[in-house]
């Protein structure tokens, strides 16, 4: 924008009495001194401009109330802007800021101010005088203290100082008796002051990334805490206890977390853990097998041709600590065939230290291949390489340039095994990293020692979930909760493998991992497999699996290779598989329309294999004629619409080409698919490359392509075109977003109502492939909903449904229908309780796994029904989670009809906002947070009630005359999940 325009829009500002002006996005440089002739402006819009400075005349608008400025290149504020005395919102984010003038105090109306993103490293002590203050966000920025002041900030509600270089807090912060949520995550702190137990109204405390190695025992007294981040810090907390490595999904429960810290306070009932995995790696024929046994016993005689690992080889090893304490060491020795690669992803693991054993003879070693897969799938876990220099010939390996790149390579060792020549330096090397690993030493509760104790002594290689739980309860641990927390934290140390979240594993706990892994591998490596290029049948199972320890566990192995993404059931050929890692090379024959292509590319820093095989599994019912697929590509084929995906591994690439009818559907189910398994290693390098529409580009099967990264920072920045590089016009840089992003930016996030249905459509197609085989087995079924095992978890069933007349009398029945087969459904008239907050109550049902909504005309206008409605969709997953049954008074299948109900809330906005207008706006707390309520209703109830008509949800009378068979068995599919 030119300053004559700019200044065309303030002279006709000034002529309407504007009391709003938005000049956001507008790319301005100045601001011209008339901006301060606009004395009646209360909200003033300028973010996301280039303003480095702002003129005096800013000062003269008195009568402000909202400023937005945040997005700008601001290192400093002028003296007269201390005269927006009438403040109450003021968002600085993201600017240049490194300090704020001691005048800043007298903005004493302020209600909120962000400085979010900013270069501040210390606090003027008059911000204390902003007692008004109800939210604060002082994060990422340089502060190493905060002023004493801090604490007469009494109305605060929200503090924000994640991202800072804190090492303490000042005991004034006791004095912030209204703060509900406390965010001082990735800081220095490494520890919490005690009168932090005085803060009696906080909800949230979010610590994670810190230095925090103890907790005070006042924290306990913080009765109202109902978060309590605690990851990535030196607790003597299990991982599984404190919630997901994922720092963006919920930290653990809160009492849990507590429980488990203090139970483990007093050292007469702990045990420290000395216990930890040591994993060989490298290529076959390496000698990892002659160093793992040379490891455990010195005088083990080396065999000529000793046999490659098929699989997975655990052996036990065993040293004596300084303190005197004995140390056990599973040294895991992986098969090096490349077959065996890509499922090493499954049993690679944080806690663990690694070895790469390089043949000096071969020199075939690719060290950043190896080193990369570490990297990606075990959370930068230490590395060493030994060289296995036999015959003595030597080899170079250049440690600077691998250290260079890999800061988790401890060192390089030479052996020759032979003669143990260097054998004792190994060793010890091998106890000085494993013994410093995070967890070693953790103190556990002396029950949990007992119960691993047991297991060990166990001879089996698996028993079931019960055998295990009454193994637990003779050994005095009791708590169903404990004992999953345990075979959890049993199954990332490498003790054995209990899959808690598969319908079918979790009913066993394999006591031998090895077992199960040598099983699978048994099928990867059999000729009949591998001449059949990958397909088997269950005939087959049956020879390869023919010993006695794997016949009555067939199905449950098959299942194992499932859950690895190994294998799959071809669709209408029931009992016959396909190993896609074992298919042929040759692409398959096909013929592909090259017109009017969505073409979308991905191309990686480092490619780990196997990321194509696992796709043609997650998207095998889609096939074409279940025919076109080979190693290295698969055609898809739905609703009239082709994709073509082929991995090129040399060129670190996957090219993706749609045709047809749904293009941007199938697209998008497409990338969420591999978005998933993107996500499923540790900072994987890759870009999203999408295409140009420019008019040289469009329908080209060699487009120019645009890293999906870069477009985004062009929108960031107020850039909306950008240039093609072949026919050099300019494009419009959303349109191409739009055209080929057609999903959310996480996998685990809600995707958009118009492929949620094809989503789930895949997800059902690949459910049901993975496990209906298990029907038609000899193990009795059992009503998943009575059983003992539907209760494992502890899921959750939600009611959400509006009070009084129809909805409530079919509301009763259905409950008492489900209590009758022994089935609880939380809903609020019960379990509210009494003084039972209801807003947070609502919140949890949004976040329930299963939520069964009774949609009325009156819920569709009830404020609480719809507000649980909305939480529903924010929380992601939306058709997975809700099952809706709707009443013949929910007129939602004609548009006319739906219009209604939108044009309802538009009424409940406008009536609500003016009658806020006649009220001091001090009066006002609580009613702006309704209006923005109603407005995220009316904004999102279109697309809800879209999404609603177009499922089967069957009629009231349909679910009461089959005692709701059909819903309970969704729920059961879900909760099964």
């Amino acid at each position: 924008m030119t300053n004559e325009e700019l200044l065309q829009i303030i002279e006709q500002a000034v002529r309407d009495n504007v009391t709003e002006l938005d000049l956001s996005f507008k790319s301005l440089t100045t601001l011209p001194t008339e901006i301060g002739r606009l004395t009646n402006l209360r909200t003033l819009d300028l973010y996301k401009n280039q303003l480095s400075s702002l003129p005096p005349e800013i000062g003269q608008l008195i009568n402000l109330r909202s400023l937005y400025l945040y997005n700008n290149q601001l290192s400093s504020l002028p003296p007269e802007f201390v005269q927006l005395t009438n403040l109450q919102s003021l968002d600085l984010h993201t600017n240049q800021l490194s300090s704020l003038p001691p005048e800043f105090g007298q903005l004493t109306n302020l209600r909120s101010l962000n400085l979010y993103n900013n270069q501040l490293s210390s606090l003027p002590p008059e911000i204390g005088e902003l007692t008004n203050l109800q939210s604060l966000y002082l994060d990422n920025n340089q502060l190493s203290s905060l002023p004493a002041e801090i604490g007469k900030l009494t109305n605060l509600q929200s503090l924000d100082l994640r991202s800072n270089q804190l090492s303490s807090l000042p005991a004034e912060i006791r004095k912030l008796n209204n703060l509900r949520s406390l965010n001082l995550s990735r800081n220095q702190l490494s520890s919490l002051p005690a009168e932090i137990v005085q803060l009696t109204n906080l909800r949230s405390l979010y610590l994670n990334s810190n230095q925090l190695s103890s907790l005070p025992a006042e924290i306990r007294q913080l009765s109202n805490l109902k978060k309590l981040d605690l990851r990535r810090n030196p607790v003597p907390i299990p991982p599984e206890i404190l919630g997901s490595k994922n720092l963006s999904q919920e930290p653990g429960d809160v009492n849990e977390i507590l429980d488990f810290y203090f139970r483990v306070q007093d050292p007469i009932e702990t045990e420290p853990l000395y216990e930890a995995k040591f994993l060989i790696i490298g290529e076959g024929g390496a000698g990892k097998t002659s160093l793992a046994k040379k490891i455990a016993d010195e005088t083990y005689k080396l065999q000529p041709d000793e046999e490659s690992t098929e699989g997975i080889e655990v052996i036990q090893w065993h040293f004596a600590l300084p303190n005197g304490k004995d140390f056990r060491v599973n040294i895991w020795d992986f098969g090096g065939q490349e077959i065996y690669h890509q499922t090493h992803q499954f049993f690679l693991s944080k806690r663990s230290l690694y070895a790469l054993v390089a043949d000096t003879r071969k020199e075939n070693t690719d060290f950043y291949w190896w080193l990369k897969v570490v990297e990606l799938l075990s959370d930068k876990s230490p590395v060493i390489i030994i060289k296995n220099e036999k015959q003595d010939r030597q080899c170079e390996v250049d440690g600077g340039q691998l250290r260079g790149e890999f800061d988790n390579l401890k060192e390089i060792l030479a052996t020759n095994l032979a003669d143990n020549r260097g054998l004792a330096e190994i060793k010890k090397a091998i106890q000085l990293y494993i013994s410093n690993l995070d967890h070693v030493g953790t103190p556990l509760p002396k029950l949990w020692v007992r119960v691993r104790a047991a297991l060990e002594n166990d001879s089996r290689n698996y028993i079931s979930f019960e055998e295990y739980c009454n193994l637990c309860r003779v050994n005095n641990l009791t708590d169903r909760k404990d004992m999953l927390r345990l075979s959890s934290y049993l199954h990332d140390l490498g003790v054995c493998l209990h899959f808690q979240d598969d319908s079918t594993l979790k009913h066993y706990v394999i006591l031998k991992p090895e077992w199960g892994t040598t099983a699978v591998y048994k099928v990867l490596d059999s000729q009949t497999v591998k001449q059949k290029l990958g397909c088997f049948t269950k005939e087959n199972l049956k020879d390869i699996w023919q010993d006695g320890e794997y016949a009555d566990m067939r199905d449950e192995l098959l299942q194992l290779m499932m859950r690895f993404k190994l294998c799959y059931e071809i669709p209408g050929r029931r009992d016959n598989y396909i190993a896609p890692q074992l298919l042929s090379i040759e692409k398959a024959d096909y013929t592909w329309e090259d017109r009017n292509n969505f073409i979308l590319r991905y191309t990686y820093t480092f490619m780990p294999k196997g990321i194509l095989t696992r796709f043609i599994v997650e998207t095998h019912p889609w096939i074409e004629q279940q025919k076109l697929v080979w190693k290295n590509g698969v055609v898809l084929n739905k609703d009239q619409t082709r994709a073509e995906i082929i991995e090129n591994y040399n060129q670190r690439e996957i090219k993706i080409r749609v045709a047809g009818n749904r293009t941007k559907e199938l697209m998008a189910v497409i990338t969420h698919e591999l978005e998933k398994i993107h996500n499923s290693y540790e900072r994987l390098q890759y870009q999203t490359l999408v295409p140009c529409n420019c008019e040289k580009c469009e329908g080209s099967q060699t487009p120019y392509s645009y890293p999906l990264n870069e477009l985004r920072e062009f929108l960031d920045d107020g850039a909306y075109l950008i240039q093609c590089r072949k026919s050099r016009q300019m494009v419009y840089v959303r349109r191409l977003i739009d055209d080929f992003i057609f999903q959310p930016d996480r996998p685990d996030k809600e995707l958009n109502p118009q492929i949620a249905q094809l989503q789930n459509e895949l997800e059902r197609k690949r459910d049901e492939s993975l496990t209906h085989r298990l029907r038609d087995s000899n193990q009795e079924e059992k009503d998943i909903m009575n059983s003992q095992s539907a209760m494992e978890f502890e899921k959750e069933i939600f009611i959400s449904y509006a009070w009084g007349g129809e909805s409530e009398q079919f509301v009763n029945q259905l409950d008492e229908t489900l209590q009758a087969k022994g089935i609880k459904i939380i809903r609020d008239k019960r379990d509210l309780g009494y003084k039972g907050l209801i807003k947070p109550f609502m919140e949890r049902i949004g976040r329930g796994k299963c939520a069964i909504a009774v949609i009325s005309d009156k819920y569709l206008k009830s404020p609480n029904c719809m507000f649980e409605l909305v939480q529903i969709a924010k929380n992601g997953k939306f058709y997975d989670r809700i099952f809706p049954i709707v009443l013949t008074d929910a007129q939602i299948y004609k548009p006319v009809a739906r219009l209604k109900y939108i044009k309802h809330w538009e009424d409940e906005i406008k009536e609500l906002d003016e009658g806020m207008r006649e009220v001091g706006a001090a009066n006002l707390q609580g009613f702006r947070e309704e209006i923005d309520q109603y407005t995220e209703i009316r904004n999102t109830i279109a697309e809800l009630t879209n999404l609603l008509k177009d499922m089967n949800t069957l009629t009231p009378d349909i679910h009461s005359k089959s005692d709701f068979e059909e819903l309970l068995n969704a729920i059961a599919q879900r909760l099964d999940e």
